[in-house]
């Protein structure tokens, strides 16, 4: 343009030739004033630490969206760009109406020519054009933002990429245009081609690990909740995943690999995904600190957040640039409300409190953090973007153990209703034993109680009868299914009746307790069960135990006996011992467990014969 503009100036002569080049020395001037203040980027020589080009930027900002680059490039509108108005890492416009358009001068001082990374690390700016000079031909016009299909992105990333090709010894003068109805912040970074590569497959490595604990998390609490139907599983599940898809928005994940090029959910994403995240986690946190019942004006301030979220998640659809601004404020007011109401149930001893608050120190921090970038009050850096993602792992992964916590501790309690009731329904047989004809009705409603005791032998406190041969059918079962052996003992007293008619019946039943008790301490693994089958006599099975490993355990227990010396004159031992019958077999579908128990008996009866106070080991036959 300028080659044509001298030719024409050519054919003039004299004074007509004069006011020509006056008007053309003033245009250049006017021109340097525009361009004078822009700071000069050498990109020819980088290592592979990024450049911050916010200090590097001149700005203008166009409230009517109109402009073109031929329009801002007049020389009454390039003297309009200021230079040097921001610092730190990113420039902050928060919610704007107005296109900021941005103007680069560099230069490249090299030998060579060069390829340049610019990243803009948000992925919430709708419309973004790059302009760069293109050889003689002016500018080539590079359009991207969410706003257009994916495919439109110079390199794909989830964050706007734009390579910068600037030719040996070039001094070019680059525009960007941008324009979004989301808070318009701008961290730009010029990279090293290498380096770029480098620093994005780390970046990719952490949103991995990231979203990929985030659904594993999701994942197991949605089985706990399936398993228990606990609400509290449930609300927490769709805070939690609501929070991730806010978060997928907010790093450009979900635009990449979620829903693809439909921009609508990236203009509402970080927005509405939010609110429904809030609505969700407010009613959990109400019933997680049972604020209703211990902290009745929160829980009402709670109750309101609650409708307040709920009523964004429609006003953002009605006007949502003017919306979103109230939403900021307002979910910075909600994490507030939440931290408060977590400290005053951690001072009221709140159990679930400290994991609450424990949960969310960071995560509140970080929300508060990135309310004040979305408005323009903190820079942009490490900490406000990728500080939001910290918190929430740590978040999920603290509230996991919460709910666990909260469960183990409402068994716990249930559990000792449980043995109160146990408690109770014993002191009432006692007194129903001597009521029995005055209050027959409610016998029949505590039978229905007693039943839970009726795998308990009353005197020896062990299983009775009808416990073990419930038992020992599924073990055979079990044991026939995994092709293990199952070892089977009948215990009898030596000269019981004796003892009874010697020392009286309530000598006899204490006998029989204390043998109870010697058994169960004798067979103590958890898989061995141990059961009062009639009388003195009594029985075990032990599954995955061998007959040389049964018949050490039935040996030990008749020396663990005898060592006890409990006094019998009539024994031909003086003190009380024990005959016992031991059998083995691996159960099959051609056996019957009654051939076990008849073996064991068999081989008790033989250890009778046999002298007594001894274990014999018998043969189960097909």
């Amino acid at each position: 343009m300028t080659s044509h503009l001298l030719v024409s100036l050519l054919h003039f002569s004299g004074r007509s030739q004069y006011r020509f080049w006056m008007l053309l020395c003033g245009l250049c001037l006017v021109a340097t004033q525009a361009t004078a203040g822009d700071p000069v980027l050498d990109i020819g020589h980088m290592d592979a630490n990024p450049i911050s080009l916010t200090s590097h930027f001149s700005v203008f900002e166009d409230s009517s969206q109109r402009l073109q680059l031929e329009d801002v490039q007049k020389p009454d509108m390039a003297a309009q760009f200021k230079a040097g108005t921001a610092s730190g890492e990113s420039l902050s416009f928060s919610y704007t109406a107005s296109a900021m358009w941005l103007r680069l001068h560099v230069q490249n001082t090299s030998n060579a020519p060069v390829v340049r990374m610019l990243e803009i690390s948000n992925p919430l700016l709708a419309h973004l054009t790059f302009y760069q000079p293109v050889d003689d031909q002016g500018y080539q016009a590079t359009q991207t933002g969410y706003a257009l299909p994916f495919a439109t992105r110079p390199h794909a990333s989830r964050f706007f990429v734009l390579p910068i090709r600037l030719p040996a010894h070039a001094d070019q003068m680059l525009f960007f245009r941008v324009a979004t109805p989301n808070s318009m912040i701008l961290p730009v970074k010029l990279w090293e081609l290498q380096a770029f590569h480098a620093h994005e497959r780390a970046d990719y490595v952490f949103q991995a690990l990231y979203f990929g604990s985030a659904l594993a998390i999701i994942l197991y609490n949605l089985m706990l909740f399936v398993a228990l139907r606990d609400m509290g599983y449930l609300l927490y599940l769709v805070s939690a995943a609501f929070s991730v898809l806010t978060l997928a928005t907010f790093v450009g994940v979900g635009a990449e690999y979620i829903w693809g090029g439909v921009p609508f959910f990236t203009k509402m994403g970080t927005n509405v995904f939010l609110a429904i995240a809030l609505t969700a986690f407010l009613l959990f946190t109400r019933r997680m600190l049972f604020t209703a019942e211990r902290l009745p004006v929160l829980d009402r301030l709670l109750k309101l957040f609650v409708w307040i979220n709920v009523a964004f998640c429609g006003l953002f659809f009605l006007s949502f640039e003017h919306v979103a601004r109230l939403f900021v404020i307002s979910y910075a007011i909600t994490a507030l409300l939440l931290l408060v109401t977590g400290t005053f149930s951690a001072y009221k001893r709140e159990r679930s409190a400290y994991f609450f608050m424990a949960a969310f120190a960071v995560v509140l921090l970080a929300l508060g953090m990135l309310a004040m970038r979305q408005l323009g009050v903190l820079p942009t850096n490490a900490w406000t973007t990728s500080g939001a993602q910290i918190g929430s792992a740590l978040e999920m992964l603290l509230l996991s153990f919460a709910l666990a916590d909260r469960y183990n501790v409402m068994r716990r309690d249930k559990d000792s209703a449980q043995q109160r009731l146990v408690e109770n329904l014993r002191t009432s047989e006692a007194i129903l034993e001597d009521r029995v004809v005055q209050r027959t009705t409610e016998l029949e409603v505590l039978n229905q109680r007693l039943e839970a005791l009726s795998t308990i032998d009353g005197l020896t406190g062990i299983a009775n009868r009808r416990h073990f041969d419930k038992l020992f059918a599924a073990e055979w079962l079990r044991c026939m299914r995994l092709g293990q052996p199952l070892a089977l003992a009948m215990v009898d007293i030596d000269w019981f009746k004796k003892y009874n008619d010697c020392y009286g019946h309530q000598a006899g039943d204490e006998c029989l307790r204390k043998f109870a008790r010697i058994l169960s301490a004798t067979v103590s693994r958890s898989s061995d069960i141990v059961a009062r089958y009639g009388g003195e006599e009594f029985v075990f099975f032990a599954p995955a135990t061998d007959a040389e490993g049964a018949l050490n355990m039935a040996e030990q227990l008749c020396a663990e006996l005898e060592a006890a010396a409990l006094p019998h004159a009539f024994s031909t031992y003086m003190c009380v011992t024990a005959s016992i019958g031991v059998a083995v077999v691996v159960p099959s579908e051609v056996q019957a467990p009654a051939a076990l128990i008849q073996a064991a008996d068999a081989a008790l009866y033989l250890a009778k014969k046999q002298g007594r106070n001894r274990a014999v080991l018998g043969t189960v036959t097909v």
